[in-house]
């Protein structure tokens, strides 16, 4: 048997070892050598979930209409729109984010399927685009109101007015265009359409006539704008095209205030919105594969080894609330609105670009864990509607959006499920690697191979593979050792089994002649697992193999969500859940707890499966001391409380209609939060306020006192005015993560002496929200609540 066995781990250096089924594998170092990711056109899914999950979004992208999406930059370039525009987003100056996606997911549906009626879609809205485009007469191409006169009267005379999300009184206009020119790029380089890089470099062109002439005072302040992802796509018009001054264009857009320090391996991330980074790293990563520069590798590189080990939650998404928190400080960063779909969306397309780089097992083990755990469990089965926010809220439930409603997460969605193909085989002239477990059939035109992956995987706990060869072929196929593989991994070909010791986290590489009908077969036997948080080791989540579990609570409108006992804890002297958890027979990756919960004991499932009901993913783990801990903490803070109490005067539940009625509530631009963990409150949008009135004991020493949920983010500081009187200036983003929290401010004496009755008011910054405010109380300063 002419066959090696090598092991390839992520450090970049081969070693041989041995020369049949006898001789051990142990662990060496790798190759490290480039790889590339085959054309989409190339895999075939065979049936499965993620062929399942592309047959729902083929359904979903041919259900929108192409006029509806194009009507207001029909409008913007002064024709007659074909049909009304869509509402949600679409009706908003972000306008035109969605033909963008679409564009791309329509062509990245073509390469899937083939399905003709995408490419006649392609090209019928890159028809529209030229129009548009000859209509504005300049190169601009863009759908919200007055856009083309604010960018050329006002941005590119650096007359700069901007925030987190508006610039010069538009939400985040370089990314849309950005949307706009990766629709573009995709409708060329995928659908082979000539004319949308015409339409592409005319755009681009004219974003050079905008920022070329600004100095890099002005660069940097119109950059506190979210841009999206346009460096990547002008960079990728040099590379289309070229023609260098789109190169120039793209370094324009060098965020200092971020790259830079990550560049350096400062962690920066904290407090910052997480979608707006990962576009810059995926554009880093783009420019450093056009022109060779480290400068560019490196913030790439250490951003996404920052985010997955430091800032990763177990479904490979991060945030909450859309905002990184501190590294390693998870545990109280729980909630309806963890981990944004686009931005794991964007960790992946980063992913790809690392592992060409340099194949990596860490790297596939990561896209494994978000591809699985947070993309597809982020998609109905059913309907195929989409997650924004895919909550990790102990007891919460997932949320699908109105596909008609258009957010980011709508649009990154239109993409993610059309290219499931695309990151499953890489390869470079002598090797051919397996990233993913997915049941399809790689076409590999060049070597006259075709490989054919057979797996129910995740249902099935291993692969296989039939190679069909027009003639022998010697190369090297690396199959990725799972780093939760604890059990080991077992492999044959054609059925003769071979001898691996090595390490999980790893590539296995097989080095031989092949010939026509070899057959690989590849098992790693799954085991039950825990991962904790990093910051809290008796809150854990529970793994089988690759497959987070999750607890299922009952139905989503139950009205208990939010007792205390409704998630319950897990009592157990033994941290093993092999220990405490058994298998539903007849049920696929399914276990129940055996008496160990409290209050009860629940059936954990796979996460990807679970779908309109009450979940959680994290859960409490205590031994007897840890409980009788968590049972002091628990009656001190019942302590605090009825102290509380003792000193309240007047109390205001905002969000009630006879409480606002008996406290003169008012404001504008109101907004009401109805159902937060089970409470109400109110706030108010940039641009208004809020007030109501409140009682006092006249004489008294007093505070008002307000209770806030501490793990908000954003931009929410606003001025608390009593009676006129500025008594403080407030920022609740990030105050006291996974808590409510009541902050004392001390009333006036003067006022105090003077009445029996204030009015507090809620003034915000400019481009900031007050509140939003659950309770509000006035207090006697008898003694400190807090």
């Amino acid at each position: 048997m002419n066959t090696k066995l090598k092991l390839l781990v992520a450090t970049g250096m081969m070693l041989f070892i041995g020369a049949c089924s006898t001789t051990p594998i142990t662990q060496q170092e790798g190759s490290g050598k480039p790889v590339e990711a085959f054309p989409i056109t190339q895999v075939e899914l065979l049936p499965g979930p993620f062929l399942h999950a592309t047959e729902l979004n083929v359904e979903s992208l041919l259900s929108y209409e192409p006029d509806r999406l194009l009507a207001k930059f029909r409008s913007e370039a002064g024709l007659e729109p074909k049909a009304e525009h869509y509402k949600g987003w679409e009706a908003e100056t972000i306008a035109g984010h969605t033909l963008g996606h679409h564009l791309s997911a329509c062509a990245l549906m073509y390469q899937s399927t083939g399905d003709q009626r995408f490419l006649d879609r392609v090209n019928y809205i890159v028809d529209e685009l030229e129009a548009v485009q000859n209509a504005n007469g300049n190169g601009y191409v863009g759908a919200f109101t007055n856009g083309r006169q604010i960018f050329e009267e006002q941005i590119a005379k650096g007359e700069i007015r901007s925030q987190g999300f508006d610039l010069n009184g538009i939400w985040a206009p370089f990314y849309t265009h950005h949307k706009v020119l990766a629709g573009l790029r995709d409708a060329y380089r995928l659908a082979g359409n000539e004319k949308a890089l015409e339409i592409g470099k005319g755009f681009g062109t004219w974003i050079g006539t905008i920022v070329l002439d600004l100095n890099n005072e002005q660069v940097q302040k119109m950059l506190h704008c979210e841009f999206g992802g346009v460096q990547e796509t002008l960079a990728q018009l040099y590379e289309d095209s070229g023609d260098e001054k789109f190169l120039e264009i793209a370094r324009v857009f060098h965020h200092e205030d971020i790259v830079d320090p990550l560049a350096r391996g400062e962690d920066i991330l904290p407090n910052k919105h997480g979608n707006t980074q990962i576009p810059k790293m995926i554009a880093s990563a783009t420019l450093y594969e056009l022109t060779g520069e480290e400068q560019d590798r490196r913030p790439a590189e250490f951003f996404w080894n920052t985010v997955v080990d430091h800032h990763t939650y177990v479904t490979g998404g991060h945030g909450n609330h859309e905002y990184f928190g501190q590294p390693d400080q998870l545990t109280n960063r729980l909630s309806d609105e963890t981990t944004e779909t686009c931005n794991v969306y964007n960790m992946l397309k980063l992913s790809r670009h690392l592992f060409q780089w340099e194949p990596s097992a860490a790297v596939a083990d990561y896209y494994e864990r978000a591809l699985f755990n947070h993309i597809l469990a982020s998609q109905h089965p059913e309907s195929g509607r989409v997650i924004y926010n895919l909550s990790l809220e102990m007891g919460g439930y997932k949320i699908y959006q109105n596909p008609e409603w258009f957010t980011c997460c709508v649009g990154s969605g239109m993409e993610t499920h059309s290219k499931y193909g695309a990151n499953i085989y890489y390869h470079n002239e002598e090797e051919l690697y397996v990233s993913q477990y997915m049941a399809s059939v790689l076409d590999w035109e060049e070597k006259g191979l075709k490989l054919r992956q057979e797996t129910s995987y995740p249902e099935e706990q291993g692969s296989q593979f039939l190679l069909e060869l027009v003639d022998d072929r010697q190369f090297t196929l690396y199959l990725r050792y799972p780093y939760w593989a604890q059990e080991g991994v077992n492999v044959t070909i054609n059925g003769e089994a071979q001898t691996v010791e090595a390490a999980p986290g790893s590539f296995l590489a097989i080095d031989r002649s092949w010939k026509n009908g070899d057959k690989i077969r590849i098992d790693f036997p799954f085991s039950l697992r825990l991962e904790a948080m990093p910051d809290d080791e008796d809150r854990i989540a529970v793994f089988y193999g690759p497959v987070l579990l999750a607890g299922d609570l009952g139905p989503v409108e139950d009205e208990a969500a939010y007792t205390p006992e409704y998630v319950p804890v897990f009592m157990s002297e033994e941290r093993s859940p092999e220990a405490w958890l058994e298998a539903v027979p007849g049920e696929v990756n399914t276990f129940k707890s055996k008496e160990v919960g409290k209050p009860r004991d629940i059936v954990f499932k796979p996460f990807y499966k679970t779908h309109d009901r009450r979940y959680s993913v994290y859960f409490d783990l205590f031994n007897q001391q840890r409980w009788e801990e968590r049972q002091a903490e628990y009656q001190a803070e019942l302590e605090r409380k009825k102290q509380l109490e003792s000193i309240t005067y007047d109390a205001f539940q905002p969000g009630e209609m006879q409480a606002e009625r008996n406290h003169n509530f008012r404001g504008d631009k109101l907004n009401i939060m109805e159902d937060f963990k089970g409470r109400k409150a109110r706030g108010s949008e940039r641009g208004g306020w809020l007030a109501f009135d409140m009682k006092v004991e006249q004489g008294t020493p007093m505070a008002l006192n307000l209770e806030y949920w501490g793990g908000f983010t954003g931009s929410k500081t606003f001025d608390i005015l009593i009676n006129d009187q500025k008594v403080a200036t407030e920022n609740i983003s990030g105050k006291q993560d996974g808590a409510f929290i009541d902050v004392n401010y001390d009333i006036p004496t003067e006022i105090t002496d003077a009445t029996d009755k204030i009015t507090v008011k809620f003034e915000p910054h400019v481009g900031h929200r007050s509140g939003p405010f659950f309770y509000a109380r006035t207090v006697r300063k008898r003694e400190d609540p807090q």
